[in-house]
């Protein structure tokens, strides 16, 4: 498998799981959340308040995720090593 290949492959599968992560967990705390304000609607504001905060902690993962993506497919620091190691295995 080519370098290039490799890191798409790794891009792709990485966003993948940061997406399935992400997702997991904001259904967890929208879930959360529903179930503490049927529970007790007088604390809707608190629980909505904390529910907006967490999920923006959890999108975060995702963004992190995204940039680690892009930075394998765009600014690779050892895309020149690994392209130089691989001329001297073909020769």
């Amino acid at each position: 498998m080519e370098f290039f290949s490799a890191c798409v492959l790794a891009a792709g599968i990485g966003m993948g799981l940061g997406a399935v992560g992400t997702g997991i967990g904001q259904g967890f705390a929208v879930r959360g959340a529903v179930e503490g304000i049927s529970r007790n609607p007088s604390a809707s504001g608190k629980i909505l308040t904390s529910m907006m905060i967490g999920l923006a902690m959890i999108e975060s993962l995702a963004i992190y995720a995204l940039v680690v993506a892009l930075i394998i497919l765009f600014a690779n620091p050892f895309k020149v090593d690994v392209l130089n190691a691989l001329q001297h295995v073909v020769k």
